[in-house]
């Protein structure tokens, strides 16, 4: 699987941290004694799946910054595929109010709501944020399994989204070209009879 770039946003730099420990697959320990059971045993069909997934971490503190990475991001043709987003991060404006903002340009942005705080139910949520299949929520402390299937779950997904956007896009395209070429046939064949 290539690199999902994901953004994570919050105010505390221990959450960030706490992300990268989880989802950083780049640490070595215990990579030595695999590599050592393969060189003995030849590889097994059982290699760790850590292997084959590699996020790109990158972060913001606050709901201002992340829009602005998440354009500057767009802009460049390599946008996220998933943000972490927090609630609360004073003193800017909050996590819902980011995502609304987030969602009036990027509608199928993939984020996961992170949350230790019940100043929003979810009724309130999609009251403000509409009902979106591209959210979820993971209350803080939050369990690393969860923010592992999230995370894999959600980057995969907006990779099946820029594929599928991809394809509509060439198909499109296609299809104007095919109108061209139709109109061009017409002309020529009224030139050639008059018509």
């Amino acid at each position: 699987m290539k690199n999902s770039r994901i953004l994570i946003v919050d105010d505390t730099p221990s959450i960030h941290e706490d992300f990268r420990k989880i989802l950083i697959t780049n640490d070595t320990s215990g990579r030595d004694l695999d590599d050592m059971a393969d060189s003995l045993f030849g590889k097994t069909s059982q290699d760790p799946v850590y292997k084959e997934i590699n996020y790109d971490l990158e972060s913001a503190y606050q709901g201002e910054e992340a829009l602005q990475m998440i354009e500057k991001a767009e802009l460049e043709g390599n946008g996220y595929s998933l943000v972490f987003m927090d609630v609360r991060m004073p003193p800017g404006q909050d996590g819902i109010k980011t995502i609304a903002k987030i969602w009036e340009r990027y509608p199928s942005m993939e984020i996961v709501i992170c949350t230790a705080y019940s100043d929003y139910s979810w009724v309130d949520i999609i009251d403000i944020l509409g009902p979106s299949d591209h959210l979820l929520v993971l209350k803080k402390p939050f369990d690393a399994d969860e923010a592992q299937q999230m995370a894999l779950a959600m980057t995969r997904r907006a990779g099946k989204t820029i594929e599928h956007n991809t394809h509509i896009n060439k198909l499109v395209s296609n299809l104007e070209n095919c109108h061209v070429n139709v109109d061009k046939l017409k002309k020529e064949l009224a030139d050639k009879f008059g018509e």
